[in-house]
């Protein structure tokens, strides 16, 4: 039986979600800055619009405390079916393989319910820990990208790491 529930993100959430994102700021940074306030968690709850953008969290199946966070955006449908795939742990919950389960809940889901044929995520080149996970849920590393997007006030680059669709090729 899975460990971790993937479900919607909501907004009831934004307490634990902005506590848990508070106790994390080392294991994020220089990578990722999550919502840490209210008026964080609302900006960031308001970006998830489907069908385009979809935000999900990751939770204990048996407390519901919250593991990490996993977002598909920017999807294009049509010929291309793709999505970019961003995701981070909460302290305490990283490195006991309970990412990696909800990291592959949101490929299933992705690849399911969304009809996606292709997910993308791009990640920083020193950030081992995120291409350790994405390379366990079956990425493939396809491409550098120079300064690719502006986090921490500059631009940094990033590798490209994909998943195909099981079962389409590549």
């Amino acid at each position: 039986m899975a460990r971790v529930i993937l479900r919607p993100l909501a907004p009831d959430d934004g307490p634990a979600f902005t506590q848990a994102a508070r106790r994390s700021r080392a294991l994020h940074r220089p990578w990722v800055a999550p919502p840490v306030t209210a008026e964080q968690f609302a900006a960031y709850l308001a970006r998830f619009s489907p069908p385009a953008h979809y935000g999900y969290v990751v939770v204990l199946r048996d407390t519901g405390a919250l593991v990490g966070a996993v977002n598909v955006t920017n999807i294009v449908y049509g010929a291309l079916r793709s999505g970019y795939l961003g995701y981070f742990a909460f302290a305490g919950h990283q490195g006991r393989g309970l990412m990696k389960e909800g990291l592959q809940a949101a490929c299933r889901h992705a690849f399911g319910a969304l009809g996606l044929h292709r997910l993308e995520a791009n990640i920083q080149p020193a950030n081992s820990a995120s291409i350790h996970l994405a390379r366990a849920c079956g990425f493939a590393l396809e491409g550098y990208s120079p300064k690719y997007l502006k986090l921490g006030g500059r631009w940094r680059d990033h590798e490209r790491w994909a998943r195909l669709r099981t079962g389409e090729g590549r």
